[in-house]
């Protein structure tokens, strides 16, 4: 197996066919397992699976094709998940939208997780519920059937026609669905796209534990000190953030987004009863927090999305000051989620002023409006302090949170968390509660990892900011007609110290149309030649906060894949890390500043 198979959180775009994805990883796969080839330079040249770990990766990939083969059905049908409720979401996501009845039987017990009652008060889903000492117990029914299992054997599966789900719960490891039958395919992709967004697939060390585990027939847990690193996790955090609330940490970034919006919801549907609420979103920012409150607003009547303009010719406060007196109007409750920096053009507000216009009062046609709630992500900037007693946004709900794939463990899990200030610390309760309705906590292993690396954090983004500084410089002085988005050395002063930058590239052309492909095809060339030239360091991949190398990527065909196409950015992005030969990549620069 490649060492990369466990390790890496981010995938390849150079061998990434996004279109073809599982199919592509397993067919070259399955093409290795007929030739009786196992090498791991064979193993590790195959396409990128999926888009490592949120939607799958190799090893989950693998586990799932193994078990499709025992039970001679289509690898797209089986399913693994981190989390041991996510499958049940989603086939009832599923069915919310088909107006479909579901009937959830369960063997021994549901996860302790799982709450029916919110889970049809507040997610809006319907079903009814059976516990069952065997198979035929099970009634007919006129919907889908889900039967739930906790064998030893978590990869263990008997299937039986007129049972459309079959859901298996391993206490350590997560779950895994096999989606029964014909009638059942159009279920697949949306499985596999709540996994995407709200959750993630079985993590690759728990996949590579259920695959020995069906080889050897035996259970063996990761042994690691789960509370002492939790402890560790919370009280770094804690100190990084000088946040008052406890840290809540989930399996990704998108788990606790998914977490914390569907708690304010739940705040808000006992708090503002009858009040429509209103996400509020920059329309270019990355991909999966557009799509996931999209997603959640298609789910529920009394909520909607409303766009935020943030960056480029848009100023966020300003468009923060028209949509908060638009929601006023409506007297609905507004949730704002924006990054600082933005992504991907590294900009900053006006701090006062935001805060001032989040802090504004506003009257609704009943009295006071509703104050917003300010949902940050941080994940360029973990280390800037915004939520201290004596901080710009301690006046305004203020609730931060940072994807944990970036500086937080340096690219080497997925795990993502969230404080917040005060003013919000009586959101927090409903936020960890749909964590665990979830069942989205970030799991023992992922603990250890942030226990390892949160410590250093703030020092590698020192050392990363001093890198990229140099690098932005160099591109400054040797293709002065490109356009480079980066922090100003006064933001950087104050604390803003991002290490990536997005890089306009100049182009040529007598139309729109024709400058526009030529900048996009000069784009895929200045990438070629750097992980080309320098295979060891400069890799074509979506990270940032990484240990090492540095990384590109073009928004538009990665983060925003789900964005709409007028809000894309074709350009260049680029994340340095503290360790790095820089000379060697000013050097190569310069020869493709030499070439065009």
């Amino acid at each position: 197996m490649p060492a990369d198979w466990l390790n890496l959180t981010t995938h390849r775009l150079d061998i990434y066919n996004e279109s073809l994805a599982k199919t592509e990883f397993l067919e070259h796969f399955q093409n290795l397992f007929n030739k009786n080839s196992s090498d791991t330079t064979s193993l590790n040249e195959l396409p990128t699976a999926f888009d490592y770990i949120r939607l799958g990766h190799p090893l989950s990939c693998i586990l799932e094709w193994t078990i499709a083969n025992l039970l001679d059905i289509s690898s797209e049908n089986v399913i693994s998940f981190s989390s041991k409720t996510a499958p049940i979401l989603a086939i009832l996501r599923k069915n919310l939208f088909k107006n479909k009845n579901t009937l959830i039987c369960y063997k021994e017990s549901l996860p302790n997780s799982f709450d029916a009652d919110i889970l049809k008060t507040i997610y809006g889903y319907s079903f009814e519920l059976q516990k069952i000492s065997s198979i035929n117990e099970i009634p007919n029914y006129n919907g889908s059937i889900i039967v739930i299992d906790s064998p030893e054997d978590t990869c263990s599966f008997t299937l039986e026609t007129g049972i459309d789900f079959f859901i298996n719960i391993h206490k350590e490891l997560g779950s895994i669905v096999v989606i029964n039958g014909a009638q059942n395919t159009d279920y697949i992709s949306e499985i596999q796209h709540v996994r995407r967004r709200e959750t993630i697939a079985m993590t690759p060390a728990n996949s590579l534990v259920a695959l020995n585990n069906l080889i050897k027939q035996s259970f063996t847990k990761n042994q690691s000190n789960q509370e002492e690193n939790k402890n560790t996790v919370k009280r770094v955090i804690k100190e990084i953030t000088e946040a008052p609330t406890e840290a809540l940490v989930a399996s990704s970034g998108l788990s606790i987004q998914y977490a914390i919006l569907m708690g304010l919801i739940h705040h808000a549907v006992i708090n503002h009863k009858g009040k429509a609420i209103k996400i509020v979103v920059p329309p270019n920012c990355y991909g999966g927090t557009n799509d996931q409150a999209r997603r959640i607003a298609a789910c529920l009547e009394n909520v909607s999305i409303m766009d935020l303009p943030v960056d480029g010719d848009n100023d966020m406060v300003q468009s923060i000051d028209t949509v908060l007196a638009e929601i006023a109007s409506e007297d609905a409750v507004p949730f704002i989620i924006a990054e600082i920096p933005t992504n991907p053009r590294v900009e900053v507000p006006d701090l006062t002023k935001l805060r001032d216009v989040l802090s504004k009062e506003r009257t609704s046609n009943t009295g006071n409006a509703i104050a917003p709630v300010f949902i940050l992500d941080q994940t360029f900037c973990p280390n800037v302090h915004f939520l201290g007693e004596k901080e710009i946004l301690s006046s305004v709900q203020t609730i931060s949170f940072a994807s944990g794939s970036k500086f937080p463990s340096g690219g080497k899990c997925t795990a993502g968390y969230c404080v917040g200030n005060k003013k919000a610390q009586h959101l927090i309760e409903k936020i960890a509660l749909h964590l665990q309705i979830c069942n989205n906590e970030a799991t023992d292993f992922q603990y250890e990892i942030l226990a390892e690396q949160l410590p250093s954090m703030n020092q590698r983004i020192k050392d990363a900011y001093l890198n990229t500084r140099q690098f932005v410089n160099y591109i400054k002085e040797t293709l002065p007609e490109a356009k480079i988005n980066f922090v100003s050395e006064e933001l950087a002063s104050q604390g803003f110290t991002p290490s990536v930058f997005s890089l306009d590239l100049p182009t040529k052309g007598t139309s729109d149309e024709e400058r526009e492909l030529y900048k996009r095809a000069l784009n895929l060339k200045l990438i070629n030649l750097m992980i080309t030239k320098i295979p060891n360091e400069s890799k074509y991949c979506v990270s940032y906060g990484q240990l090492k190398g540095c990384y590109w990527t073009i928004p538009a065909t990665s983060t925003q894949g789900t964005t709409k196409e007028g809000d894309k950015d074709y350009i260049a992005r680029v994340a340095v890390s503290p360790n790095l030969d820089l000379e060697l990549h000013k050097k190569v620069f310069l020869d493709f500043v030499e070439s065009i």
